[in-house]
This record gives C-alpha cells, sequence and structure tokens, in this order.
C-alpha cells in the first residue's frame, strides 16, 4: 500500500506563486510515476504535470512556462512550483503515485492519490 500526502495550498493574489509538496510512503518500486492533477468546481479532474523514474517530465499545455515539478528521489516527494499564478488555476490539487506503465497524464493511469489540497487564487 502507498500513502499520498500534499501539502502546501492556500490563497494568493493573481501573479503570485505557491509551492505545493507531495510525499509517497510506503512500496512504489523502483520505477514510478508522480503526478499532479486538479479539479475545479463543475469540472473534470485535469493532468497539470507529472514525472517518472526515468527522468521524464510532461506538462499541461495551461501551465507550460509557469509551472515547475521536481522530485527528491531518496524521499519519494514531488514538488510543484506554480507561478504566474491566474484565477483558473483555482482549484483542488491532488498529488497521485503510481508503478505502473499507463499514461502519465491520465487519471487513470495512477493507483494512488492524496486527499487533495486547495488552491485559490484571487483576481
Amino acid at each position: 500500500q502507498v500513502r499520498v500526502v500534499e501539502s502546501g495550498g492556500g490563497l494568493v493574489q493573481a501573479g503570485g506563486s505557491l509551492r505545493l509538496s507531495c510525499v509517497a510512503s510506503g512500496r512504489l518500486g523502483s520505477w514510478y510515476k508522480m503526478g499532479w492533477f486538479r479539479q475545479a468546481p463543475g469540472n473534470e479532474r485535469e493532468f497539470v504535470a507529472g514525472l517518472n523514474s526515468g527522468r521524464i517530465i510532461n506538462y499541461a499545455d495551461s501551465v507550460k512556462g509557469r509551472f515547475t515539478i521536481s522530485r527528491d528521489n531518496a524521499r519519494n516527494t514531488v514538488a510543484l512550483q506554480m507561478n504566474s499564478l491566474k484565477p483558473e488555476d483555482t482549484a483542488v490539487y491532488y498529488c497521485a503515485a503510481d508503478s505502473t506503465w499507463r499514461p502519465i497524464n491520465k487519471v487513470d493511469g495512477y493507483d494512488y492519490w492524496g486527499q487533495g489540497t486547495q488552491v485559490t487564487v484571487s483576481s
């Protein structure tokens, strides 16, 4: 079993920055992927950014150039640095982890999910 815990959400003005962190504990395996997704009210959960242990990194077009995902292998931790935030970035952000070869940018590509952390960007 793998436990995923996010932290770092909050309220920020448009143009500001936030940093989210995620720790995955348990038997994740030597090959794994971790990703960030978000879900706004009334919308489906959507991919934001992801990386795998093969150093592949993927971003949604809507966040390219503004968000950066990074990892710390020793602690199964990933961070999401979010800069130049916009009101449309407001959502609950979820971290996910997985040890399969399913797509990195799909909700159904992950077995383990955190509880989510709220990010609110005011205009």
